[in-house]
């Protein structure tokens, strides 16, 4: 029975123009797909909405969180008549749309303080300033030379429906007839989470872009010893267009972290599509075209794929985080790597018989050449490694220290879970929702959702009344809290309804939207809690304490209440962040030895290449935290990526010395000149993977930047274990396997 890999050969060998033809259709459908790729932001991409708190923040969202839209008006003076008016105008224009349920502004409050009609001269606004309470006055004119206008959404609305408001609301205002002076600027958390999903498409179109860019430089740079040198970058451009139009059929949004999967995608597909084409060359050069083309695939196809697999079980890893956008950026990775493979594999016999490929030959065979960078490259690796080799044990007794003290700072990072820090510093949308929490001060809201069969009853209302003090008299971060329970006692003349009776009398006297705002029928209610704004680690330490005292002071029975909202969610990302990533690069671990063992069936074999990893893990932990790096949804994934990328030049180290072994070479001699022959190719290898990541670190997003810092020291680490700590510990195996007469097993791998 024929492998598959005999299978292709054979078939682009017999009908190459047939195969040809069947790709360009794969492309044309792959084109189609990416038409239906979409761009997601939100609660969605760091919640997986299946769990127990997803659902909660699901049902809290749509059944009692309002979405709004803030439209900030800046003048010399707010309360000019004639701006007044103005806002009046506008704000009667927004009111009409759709899913707007209503909306305020300082034109209401000095109508309600004048009779319903605005003032029509400046001194009777004076007059209205003077009967005004300060604080009251604050909150609707933070300064003279700015008010802001708040419209609220329907509950539950989706991203496109929002979005949908804003566009309106942007060009009600860009008719809008503004007096001379006056700007006006429509912001808010929805019209910043609409701008940052505009601003991910473009960032990532120019990502990519870039990281195409650097790839042509450095294959122009690295591979100039081969025909067509190019076509590696074609190759990949190709799998590019394959993972798009698999997303977009597959309906997998792309998130901000899907974003940094793409260069990553690049920068190791180029990779695979360099060996095939390096391999196609170099068996061009000994045998005929219909040979080169069967050998590459049936010797080359094995080989590359074993590499593949190791470094996508680093992403495969990353599928247990209880994020969303992680396990889709390990998806994407995964599938880049597929598709980058399937493109070369096919893509360079098929374009080779197709074009009758003719290898470079140089122009004076006869002359001796002079030494190469390649040439004096390999002789001070074989340097570096004899050193190692002969200093085994302090070498990686030093490594370890570094590691080990690496580990030890990697708990000291600090993880940053704050959105506003991740998208550009000077996007618009940012700026002005920045400008509005300097002058209005900045608070967030903590909900607690309650529900079971009468959450008002007597009981579960007073219980609800009793726990909103506890809270506000015990918890400095609390600055005053909101409920069905405040609304009952400030329309019962103070004093809260404590019969079933006078509650439901005092519950028809609420207005409808208060009432709405704060109670669901008779089954689900909120407290909403204000805190003051404070750091995401400050804020796990308070939502903790909250729990601690809700387990304590637990409603009665028949009612359940849980802590949910953004606040809830983004500060349970920190725990998870510091877990997860720790449990992914263990898994990262566990999956690449399991692989190596079925396929070496030695333990100390399988291990071999994953003992450089654990080191190049707490380097990467240094290094981040001597650089400040925090960790993010996205340097999160280090560990588990690192595991992989790094083990493919570990294992290919580790087969070219068994190989070397097994020709009768002496230990150090056959571990120096193993590194030698593969030390200039993973060099190349990384450094094309550096190009790659390299275009991470231009994107104006500062988590992908970061992200992209991180991978490209990562990567060069990633080579000093295999030049550096990798020849240390073949020493030790070997020596080791010699005293215990332990014979070398097949080589599996090349």
């Amino acid at each position: 029975m024929h492998s598959p890999f005999e299978t292709l050969s054979s078939v682009i060998l017999t009908r190459p123009k047939t195969v040809a033809i069947l790709f360009l259709a794969l492309i044309a459908v792959a084109l189609y797909g990416t038409t239906f790729i979409t761009m997601q932001t939100g609660s969605e991409t760091y919640l997986d909405k299946d769990t127990e708190r997803g659902m909660l923040l699901d049902r809290y969202t749509k059944t009692f969180q309002s979405d709004s839209i803030m439209i900030l008006v800046e003048a010399d003076d707010v309360l000019n008549p004639d701006v007044l008016a103005y806002i009046e105008r506008l704000q009667d224009d927004v009111g009409r749309e759709r899913y707007v349920t209503g909306i305020t502004s300082i034109a209401d409050l000095v109508k309600n303080q004048n009779g319903g009609v605005l003032p029509a001269n400046s001194a009777e606004i004076r007059r209205i300033e003077e009967q005004v309470p300060a604080e009251i006055l604050a909150r609707y004119v933070p300064s003279r030379t700015m008010t802001i206008a708040v419209a609220t959404l329907e509950p539950g609305l989706g991203n496109s429906q929002q979005y949908s408001v804003i566009d309106n609301v942007n060009r009600r205002v860009s008719l809008s007839e503004r007096p001379p002076g006056v700007s006006v600027v429509v912001t808010g958390n929805t019209a910043f989470s609409k701008e940052m999903s505009e601003e991910m498409g473009t960032s990532m179109g120019m990502l990519i872009l870039i990281a195409m860019v650097l790839m042509v430089v450095a294959v122009g740079l690295l591979f100039g010893h081969v025909r067509y040198r190019l076509l590696s970058v074609f190759i990949v451009g190709i799998g590019l267009i394959f993972t798009f139009g698999f997303i977009g059929f597959s309906g997998m949004p792309i998130t901000m972290v899907t974003i940094g999967a793409f260069p990553v995608m690049i920068g190791i597909g180029i990779d695979d599509a360099s060996q095939f084409h390096s391999r196609f060359d170099e068996e061009s050069r000994k045998a005929p075209l219909p040979e080169a083309v069967r050998t590459t695939i049936t010797k080359a196809g094995p080989s590359v794929i074993y590499a593949m697999l190791a470094t996508a079980m680093g992403f495969i890893a990353l599928w247990i985080s209880p994020l969303p956008m992680i396990r889709s950026f390990g998806i994407t990775c995964v599938i880049g790597l597929l598709c980058c493979y399937l493109a070369a594999i096919v893509i360079v016999p098929t374009f080779g018989i197709l074009t009758r490929y003719r290898p470079v030959v140089e122009d004076h065979p006869d002359k001796v050449p002079e030494k190469s960078y390649v040439d004096r490259y390999n002789e001070y690796v074989g340097g570096v490694v004899g050193i190692v080799s002969r200093n085994p044990v302090p070498i990686l007794i030093l490594c370890i220290m570094i590691a080990f003290i690496g580990f030890q700072m990697d708990n000291e990072i600090i993880v940053n879970t704050d959105e506003k820090t991740f998208v550009p510093a000077d996007m618009p949308a940012k700026v002005n929702l920045d400008k509005v929490k300097r002058t209005m001060g900045e608070t967030s809201t903590t909900p607690v959702l309650i529900r079971g069969d009468d959450v008002i009853s007597p009981d579960a209302v007073r219980w609800v009344a009793e726990f909103q003090e506890y809270e506000e008299t015990h918890n400095s971060k609390i600055i005053g809290s909101m409920s069905i329970a405040t609304y009952l006692r400030q329309y019962n003349g103070g004093v809260l309804p404590l019969t079933g009776p006078e509650i439901d009398s005092t519950l028809a006297q609420i207005p409808e939207d208060a009432r709405k705002r704060f109670l669901s029928g008779r089954t689900e209610a909120v407290i909403e809690f204000s805190t003051t704004d404070m750091p995401n680690d400050v804020a796990m330490s308070m939502m903790e304490n909250m729990k601690r005292d809700l387990e304590w002071k637990a409603p009665p029975p028949g009612i359940s209440a849980s802590f949910t909202g953004m606040g809830e969610m983004f500060t349970n990302l920190i725990w998870e962040i510091r877990q997860g990533k720790t449990q992914m690069t263990l898994l990262g671990f566990g999956m690449i030895f399991i692989f190596l063992f079925i396929i070496y069936r030695k333990f100390v074999k399988a291990a071999t290449p994953l003992v450089p990893i654990i080191m190049i893990v707490g380097w990467n932990g240094l290094i981040m935290y001597l650089l400040s790096i925090d960790y993010t949804p996205l340097t999160a994934t280090l560990g588990s990526m690192s595991v992989g990328v790094a083990s493919e030049y570990t294992i290919l180290i580790m087969e070219r010395y068994y190989e070397e072994r097994e020709k009768g070479m002496a230990l150090l001699s056959a571990i120096r000149y193993s590194i030698q022959q593969i030390g200039t190719a993973i060099t190349v290898s990384g450094m094309t993977t550096v190009f790659g990541f390299a275009a991470l670190m231009t994107s104006s997003f500062g988590i992908i930047s970061n992200f992209g810092t991180v991978t490209v020291i990562s990567v060069f680490f990633a080579l000093a274990g295999a030049i550096i700590v990798m020849p240390a510990i073949l020493v030790l195996v070997g020596r080791t396997e010699e005293k215990e007469n332990i014979p070398d097993g097949p080589v599996i791998l090349s």
